[in-house]
């Protein structure tokens, strides 16, 4: 059974190898008439490929009128880039401590127990390790972040 294997694929390739091996071949070689060798190139003597002949020849094509090439387009001269605007105009400023984060940054450091105990008026946010959150900005908002044992690493605005 393992030989059957065996031989079908050494026929096979043997088969594969014999197309690839007929895919190589180039047609003689021989001088065309008509056809001018380079200059400063040096040739071989019967340089370019006999044209096909007989049945299933391709036909001289007939000499098409060569159109002439056209002018480049000229570049499109435009008026200068306008100056960059000053200033915000129709955006809504976001400034760095709305919440009063600063008032509170020595809570950094500390465990999260501490944060009920900071007296904050305002509302504010728990982002525990890894955790979900909703990515609604609130300016005024207070946002603790913790890390995987419960510390605060960050306090910020958001």
């Amino acid at each position: 059974m393992i030989r059957h294997i065996w031989i079908s694929r050494a026929a096979v390739a043997a088969l594969g190898l014999a197309a690839l091996a007929g895919c190589n071949r180039m047609p003689p070689m021989a001088p065309v008439q008509g056809v001018a060798p380079v200059q400063g190139v040096a040739q071989a003597p019967g340089y370019g490929y006999a044209p096909a002949t007989g049945y299933g020849a391709p036909q001289p094509a007939m000499a098409q009128p060569v159109a002439p090439v056209p002018a480049p387009m000229p570049i499109p001269v435009s008026d200068p880039a306008p100056a960059p605007a000053q200033g915000i105009s129709g955006l809504t400023e976001r400034k760095p401590d709305l919440c009063g984060a600063a008032k509170i940054a020595d809570a950094v450091g500390k465990p999260s127990s501490v944060i009920p105990t900071l007296g904050l008026t305002r509302d504010y946010r728990i982002v525990e390790y890894r955790g979900i959150e909703a990515q609604v900005y609130v300016p005024n908002r207070v946002v603790f972040r913790l890390d995987e044992a419960g510390t605060i690493t960050s306090i910020d605005c958001g």
